[in-house]
């Protein structure tokens, strides 16, 4: 876990930047609201609202980052105002609670935009419970969030807009479906059924801090899209909050909150909450426990007690979801493993097909674009395939044939990399026989995602091919070839189970 971490590429110090960056706009936000004369309360409110704002937009471009950003006020004031007006009536403020819940995870299907909404929703009804919001106080969380938003705006989009510099990041969008058969839905009906048993079980557990269990529940479905992905968050979820509890009296409670040493401390939590969520659910999940404690500290009500009801609510934010995504609409891992291989696949064609144009003299083939979208889709099958890689995972058959289909689609990957990067070369040419092995690779890819996986093979070579183009092409037949084994498996079984 350490390893992941700190040996973890960087490329361009991308997650550096997300960090420190973060680190500024946030504490820029927190001081703008402390000079606006906000309570210490709204400048709390502020500081979280200003994480949202930096964490959750992801849009590909930064103008779309901009009008999402801008968006976030317009939904997370109408909730905060719901959630401060319901906060004496119980019933009425669960079930808008669940509602918001719902809507926030069916956003989903929107894309990257309303993904960003959908959580900054369910977070701003959640620190209101965490800050114990009442109608009188919205006036000033108004403010704070306003003000929060907008210096985390001029941090992002002018201070350190670092992304005007590189070329917009393809965003894969879910996988396609209709009512019921559509991801997004499924998820949303599993989202608000677990939460609706965590926020019960919870309020039994603890009629102050039952949000706990019901924040749990939200984020373990997070970026998920089957159950196995889900049980494995889940795990590291609770994984994390253990190893932060068990740090929070060595760490946080001896500063019995000192407002500049907490300040510091909470600086570090954010820069490791930006830095690590890329890599590591479970280090991100300590920083967010550490970070969590110290708030707590500063407004006076840490003690063992609390840490010891935080992992209790954990525990049961993480039974919540386990229970939905195992009898709620189940989302088999091998359906989505299998259409982000599909893509993966087809995009590994277009980019061939692309470089055969450019190699044969046509300007408006651009197969570098096909390569962004390649990595982006072979991120999203590591993470569906996740749950048979893991290490408590039993099944060893399965795992090996996991980690067999990871090998060689990355060596599709490589191949691919290095056929563009031939292809971009002015003086490559072109012949029949780059021709012929560019059919194979489409008649391969199309076998392998149409289920014909028993009649792909690759060419008999008489020789080496000496060409750069033509060799990354045979290696990348012969990689197709071997990954039908695996996707085939014994007896027709699915590669990752049921």
């Amino acid at each position: 876990m350490l390893k992941r971490v700190f040996v973890a590429p960087d490329p361009g110090r991308t997650r550096l930047r997300f960090a420190a960056r973060a680190v500024l706009g946030i504490g820029l936000a927190v001081v703008v609201c402390s000079l606006a004369g906000l309570s210490l309360v709204g400048a709390v409110t502020g500081g979280l609202a200003a994480l949202l704002a930096l964490f959750t937009v992801t849009d590909a471009t930064v103008r779309g980052q901009a009008v999402t950003t801008a968006l976030l006020p317009a939904v997370g004031l109408p909730v905060l105002a719901a959630a401060a007006e319901l906060h004496d009536h119980p019933v009425a403020r669960d079930l808008t609670f669940l509602a918001v819940i719902g809507a926030g995870v069916y956003a989903r299907r929107f894309g990257p935009r309303g993904h960003s909404l959908g959580v900054f929703a369910f977070m701003t009804f959640f620190v209101a419970q965490f800050l114990h919001a009442t109608a009188d106080r919205l006036p000033g969380l108004y403010a704070a969030v306003l003000l929060s938003v907008l210096s985390a705006s001029a941090v992002r989009f002018g201070l350190w807009c670092y992304e005007a510099k590189l070329p917009p990041a393809p965003v894969p969008a879910p996988p396609a479906g209709t009512g019921l058969a559509c991801v997004t839905t499924r998820q949303a009906v599993q989202a608000t059924a677990g939460a609706g048993f965590a926020l019960v079980v919870g309020q039994l557990v603890s009629g102050q801090r039952w949000y706990w269990a019901v924040g749990a529940t939200w984020w373990i479905f997070v970026n998920t899209a089957s159950r196995g992905e889900t049980l494995v968050r889940g795990f590291r979820r609770v994984l994390g909050t253990v190893i932060g509890i068990g740090l929070g009296p060595l760490i946080a409670a001896p500063l019995h909150g000192a407002a500049l040493p907490t300040a510091a401390l909470l600086a570090v939590c954010v820069f490791g909450i930006f830095y690590t969520a890329a890599v590591s659910y479970t280090w991100m999940m300590l920083w967010v426990t550490l970070l969590a404690e110290l708030l707590y500290g500063l407004l006076g009500v840490l003690n063992p007690g609390l840490l010891a009801l935080r992992l209790a609510e954990t525990g049961v934010g993480a039974l919540g979801a386990v229970l939905a995504v195992l009898f709620v609409l189940p989302i088999t891992t091998h359906s989505i493993t299998d259409a982000w291989i599909q893509r993966a696949l087809r995009c590994v064609h277009a980019c061939t097909a692309e470089s055969a144009a450019r190699l044969a003299g046509s300007t408006a083939a651009d197969p570098a674009r096909r390569i962004a979208e390649l990595e982006q889709l072979l991120g999203r099958v590591r993470l569906s395939v996740a749950p048979l890689v893991h290490p408590l995972n039993p099944m060893l058959g399965r795992k090996s044939r996991a980690r067999r289909v990871l090998a060689l689609l990355d060596d599709c990957a490589r191949e691919t990399r290095g056929l563009v990067a031939v292809a971009a070369d002015p003086e490559a040419s072109h012949d029949a026989r780059l021709a012929a092995a560019c059919w194979r690779v489409e008649a391969a890819v199309e076998a392998l995602t149409n289920g014909d996986r028993d009649h792909v093979t690759a060419a008999a070579l008489e020789s080496p091919a000496t060409e750069p183009a033509l060799a990354h092409l045979h290696g990348l037949e012969r990689a197709l070839a071997e990954l039908a084994t695996p996707l085939r498996t014994p007896s027709g079984s699915p590669l990752v189970g049921a």
